[in-house]
């Protein structure tokens, strides 16, 4: 099994981030699983609805590239999954949106749902995916850490110092989501995610915390599996309407073309 794992950082800006993850990934896969993580350039560095559209146009476009190139999943390895349904209905191999999967397995754990997310810009984004996944009302208050991708730098580098101090800080941002009422815990981004994959069993008060990176990667071999075993795949009416290859063909030409131009010198410069 091959999966495609698209993350939103840039592979060189935040190396010891994605060789973590990589590492991370494949060491938990199945046997026989192997992932393939790709970064953005420029990343998504810019919080806010832009450079989120911005970032998921890339991830369908390598999305599309993925599938050609023989992989049996993609995976959106953002929280937030800008572009997922878009994708969905672009692919016939399964696409997983970490946030989709993680809320929805969060939500057998426990009924209250607490987020804690990377920057507070993300918090708005997070109640509308709840409310477009059908668990607004599990979802009790989104926090965010106030962190950018390169504050995790040391902690992926092994500085075991820096590991505890950021699962410190992630501790106590949570520990107001179990007042207000929450039950579980849910790392809203990948980075704080990964962060917490070394703490077997972490808990804050009663409330398990969900690792969402893990979570995704075994949606991702569940899905391959069923579509193995009984040919499952999404819905294709209205829901997720599968795009046809005219379609696909001039989503990738609009890349391509733009690409080109960005090359070129604009009058005026």
């Amino acid at each position: 099994m091959r999966i495609f794992w698209q993350s939103f950082v840039d592979a060189s800006v935040n190396a010891p981030y994605m060789a973590r993850l990589s590492e991370y990934l494949n060491n938990i896969a199945a046997s026989g699983t192997t992932v393939h993580v790709e970064g953005i350039t420029p990343p998504d560095r810019e919080f806010g609805r832009l450079a989120e559209l911005r970032c998921a146009v890339q991830a369908i476009d390598n999305g599309i590239a993925a599938e050609e190139g023989g992989f049996d999943a993609f995976v959106m390895g953002h929280f937030q999954d800008p572009g997922l349904y878009e994708l969905r209905s672009a692919l016939d191999i399964p696409v997983i949106g970490t946030g989709e999967a993680t809320l929805l397995a969060a939500s057998q754990l426990g009924r209250r749902l607490g987020l804690v997310t990377l920057d507070p810009v993300f918090e708005v984004w997070h109640y509308e995916q709840a409310e477009r996944y059908g668990l607004r009302d599990r979802v009790v208050h989104v926090t965010g850490l106030g962190c950018k991708p390169e504050d995790f730098a040391d902690a992926f580098a092994g500085d075991a110092a820096a590991q505890a101090r950021m699962v410190e800080d992630f501790v106590a941002c949570a520990r107001p989501l179990i007042e207000r009422g929450a039950d579980v815990v849910i790392p809203a981004g990948v980075l704080p995610g990964l962060l917490i994959g070394k703490e077997h069993g972490l808990k804050v008060g009663h409330a398990p915390v969900v690792n969402c990176a893990a979570v995704a990667l075994k949606s991702a071999e569940m899905w391959v599996q069923l579509r193995q075993l009984n040919g499952t795949e999404p819905s294709r009416g209205p829901s997720f309407k599968r795009a046809n290859a005219q379609a696909r063909a001039d989503f990738r030409a609009l890349l391509a073309r733009n690409s080109r131009s960005s090359s070129k010198t604009i009058p005026g410069e």
